[in-house]
């Protein structure tokens, strides 16, 4: 099992994460060494479900947090072990997110008698499909783990505050035609020739921006794949675009999904539903909330992309991501965080935990 040095510095302490190999569906040997350390700390129930790891205090608090990490990583492409080269580290994890689960890591080792009473939690499988999602996992079969008052993402942020998440539908649209040979065209029905009204609406549409909760999400509304055809000398009978809506956290999952359907009124097509993941609300009037933004400073920001905040929101709880990392490298193959980065947001996190 590899080992966590606790006595070094939390920038040191990522890098020692990050080179623990962990693609998604691979993240034991990550999640041995990290409950390793935290059933070390007598202040500290663990709890281990999976390859995921539970750690709370239990002081009595009349609030509690839970602050959540990820510990899975996309494939490896030559960029581990990890390097600093001056004031950056780089390597795969960087970003997304070794630095954000190195910060829950020391201070939840380091602060024994925080101020509010904290869950952490550092799951596994976030890469990868839904389905598999460590912390929806615990969220349908433990949720008791998840009480809580307001949740805190680590999830890359350039170390500020990203509220609530827009929702996302992806929904396959489809045209059929009748097939007949190309020389003879007229005899058939092209279905991609009939998807050109279908383009014609997306290209025109008008996104959104829509402020909620005191913050502005701006909407998308794209076609991001598309497929048909049977042969060079065949004209198609059937034509399908993929189309993505992120769609603002004021509408549900239902809402935007009519708002598709409304949208391609009138056209000789079928919808149908590909993935739907329901957005969250800022939550930044929750009490906790405020207390936190006050403590780590700066101006709460709205997070375009979905994140797993989504999840607490289906829990009722308010959440928002705060982590180290520039979101636009996660995943890329030049991964790479600032030290500074990492030690802003774990004395963001902190002063926060410390003062209540």
């Amino acid at each position: 099992m590899p080992a966590l040095d606790l006595a070094t510095s939390t920038p040191e302490l990522t890098r020692q994460l990050v080179d623990i190999f962990s693609v998604s569906g691979e993240e034991a040997a990550i999640a041995d060494a990290i409950e390793h350390v935290v059933r070390a700390q007598p202040h500290l129930e663990v709890v281990r479900d999976g390859d995921a790891v539970v750690a709370r205090t239990n002081l009595g608090r009349p609030q509690r947090v839970v602050i959540a990490g990820h510990i899975d990583t996309v494939p490896v492409n030559d960029n581990l072990p990890a390097r600093l080269e001056g004031d950056i580290l780089w390597g795969r994890g960087t970003v997304d997110m070794k630095g954000g689960c190195a910060v829950m890591l020391a201070l939840a080792t380091q602060l024994a008698e925080p101020a509010i009473d904290v869950t952490w939690v550092w799951y596994d499988n976030e890469e990868v499909d839904s389905s598999l999602n460590g912390l929806g996992r615990i969220a349908r079969e433990r949720p008791e783990l998840l009480q809580a008052d307001f949740a805190i993402l680590g999830e890359p942020s350039n170390g500020k505050i990203e509220g609530g998440c827009n929702g996302t539908i992806r929904v396959d649209v489809t045209t059929r035609g009748k097939r007949a040979h190309s020389a003879r065209a007229w005899m058939g029905e092209n279905a991609i020739h009939a998807m050109a009204p279908v383009l014609e609406r997306l290209a025109a549409y008008e996104a959104r921006e829509v402020e909620v909760d005191g913050l502005v999400y701006r909407e998308s509304l794209s076609a991001v794949r598309i497929s048909g055809g049977v042969a060079g000398n065949v004209i198609p009978d059937e034509c399908t675009v993929h189309v993505n809506y992120r769609f603002a956290p004021s509408r549900s999952g239902a809402e935007a999904l009519a708002h598709l359907e409304e949208l391609l009124a009138g056209l000789p097509v079928e919808i149908a539903v590909a993935d739907l993941a329901e957005g969250a609300r800022p939550g930044l009037d929750a009490p906790l909330a405020q207390q936190f933004v006050a403590a780590v400073g700066g101006e709460a920001r709205p997070k375009y992309g979905w994140t797993d905040v989504a999840r607490f929101s289906a829990l009722r709880i308010p959440a928002v991501n705060y982590g180290p990392g520039d979101p636009s490298l996660a995943h890329a193959d030049d991964e790479r965080v600032p030290v500074a980065q990492i030690e802003r947001v774990e004395a963001g996190l902190r002063r926060w935990l410390s003062a209540g």
